[in-house]
């Protein structure tokens, strides 16, 4: 193991338990704390990180993959996946000195944003970030001029996605050559394409076409003398497994086109940048009900029905939408919670709806419930809840951290030590097909290519 990660980093679960089981041990002991200053905390499962890892070297073994650190910049997850040999896709100086500050070599980290500040620009220059993107004259120009050793990637419009991003960043086929010839005019080196479809995107011939403008690029850099090498396929990859587009279908596509536009043996480093693929449902949230109210329904008649008023409840969360239930704002989900204490069947059930702790009309993190009678200091759990909760930062002032409890099984541990090849092998091993058990939660074994740890992308 290269030394990321450590048993100090997180709990080990034996066998016969599960992380759902520290969950429990984990609320129970904060509603029997006396501060009652914990409102809210996760529980992160590792080895789900490893086991997605696994599955995606089956699927596309030819892409190596790069974790998207502002999905979730946690520090568990980035040493699982130091560990596991993934590059990092970096927005920003902050995620730069992050991954650096746990080990992570220069040469692994792409300086992914099209949209970067001049002093990032330098600080990339000064810690030897040299693989950056661009997607206008205006952005090479900044990059000329304070990083004028960089490798650029000209990011490309995914001209058939119906995502925003196509028309926020991204260079249209048209711009292309007059952009390639002023990086040559620049003295300033483009080795690659990049492109991004955006998340969830439900147009599965968006990756086809992509991928064939990106071949298109490729031809107009080779002929102006640039040393085109890189491809990479940006993200949007989904994280659950019920989403509207599977993976594996996903995939199929992808694989179709690369053997058609960029066949095996063609020289070019295939790349692709994940987030929530890794994260999403490695991380369960727990959280309390700190605030209840019931509101008396005036509907007319109904008292007469019954013999009681309806009413609905309202409960008030730790958390809310501006800060780890955001997705309610930008991606327009509706969690729906799990109960920490299991109900009978016989206890009545109640118009409900949850909210987090600000008092603002717009703090609604889900309406349309119909849970049994709760109580201020009992827990909630949503699963699912680890792209874009951890590491983002609240909206709100003075906002605390939520803490995070990692654990993993020892059998995820094992396969994890055990999996990973040495950074030397012998040349006749290199090409041995050597399997990757995902036994703890998947039946079929996965056999993969050589499991690279990759040295440098440069």
């Amino acid at each position: 193991m290269a030394g990321y990660l450590s048993e100090t980093d997180f709990v080990m679960v034996e066998e016969g338990f599960s992380t759902r089981d520290l969950l429990e041990e984990l609320t129970l002991g904060a509603s029997q704390a006396t501060t009652g200053d914990v409102a809210a905390f996760f529980v992160a499962d590792l080895g789900a990180v490893v086991r997605r890892h696994f599955c995606f070297l089956k699927c596309l073994p030819r892409v190596r993959p790069f974790y998207t650190v502002k999905c979730n910049s946690s520090p568990g997850v980035l040493k699982v996946l130091a560990e596991l040999g993934l590059g990092f896709s970096c927005a920003n100086k902050a995620e730069m000195e992050l991954v650096q500050r746990i080990g992570i070599p220069a040469g692994k980290i792409i300086y992914a944003n099209p949209c970067k500040q001049i002093a990032q620009i330098k600080y990339a220059a000064k810690h030897g970030v040299r693989l950056l993107s661009f997607d206008n004259e205006l952005e090479l120009a900044k990059v000329v001029k304070s990083h004028p050793s960089a490798k650029m990637v000209l990011h490309i419009a995914a001209e058939d996605s119906p995502s925003r991003l196509s028309f926020k960043f991204g260079a249209s086929l048209k711009s292309c050559r007059h952009l390639l010839e002023n990086a040559k005019r620049s003295h300033m080196e483009v080795v690659g394409v990049s492109f991004h479809v955006g998340t969830g995107c439900p147009d599965l011939q968006a990756y086809t076409q992509s991928i064939a403008d990106a071949r298109l690029v490729f031809e107009m850099g080779t002929e102006l003398g640039h040393r085109m090498h890189i491809l990479d396929l940006g993200g949007g990859f989904p994280g659950l497994e019920g989403a509207k587009v599977r993976f594996e279908e996903i995939c199929s596509v992808i694989n179709s086109a690369l053997d058609l536009y960029f066949p095996e043996g063609c020289g070019v480093d295939i790349l692709a940048e994940l987030g929530r693929y890794y994260v999403t449902s490695a991380f369960t949230l727990a959280v309390s009900i700190i605030a209840k109210k019931e509101v008396l329904l005036d509907q007319p008649g109904r008292e007469e029905e019954s013999g009681s008023t309806p009413k609905t409840i309202v409960y008030h969360l730790g958390e809310g939408v501006y800060g780890i239930f955001n997705s309610v704002l930008f991606d327009n989900t509706c969690p729906t919670p799990i109960l920490q204490k299991k109900s009978s069947m016989e206890q009545p059930l109640y118009s409900s709806s949850l909210w987090g702790p600000v008092v603002d009309g717009c703090d609604c993190i889900a309406e349309g419930l119909w849970l049994p009678q709760l109580h201020v200091g009992d827990w909630l759990v949503f699963e699912n809840m680890g792209a874009y909760t951890v590491g983002m930062g609240s909206l709100l002032e003075g906002a605390q951290t939520c803490r995070v409890t990692y654990a993993m099984s020892r059998v995820a541990w094992e396969a994890l030590r055990g999996q990973l090849l040495p950074a030397e092998q012998d040349e006749d091993t290199e090409g041995m097909c050597k399997p990757l058990s995902c036994g703890w939660e998947i039946t079929d074994t996965l056999c993969v290519g050589p499991v690279f740890t990759p040295a440098s992308i440069m």
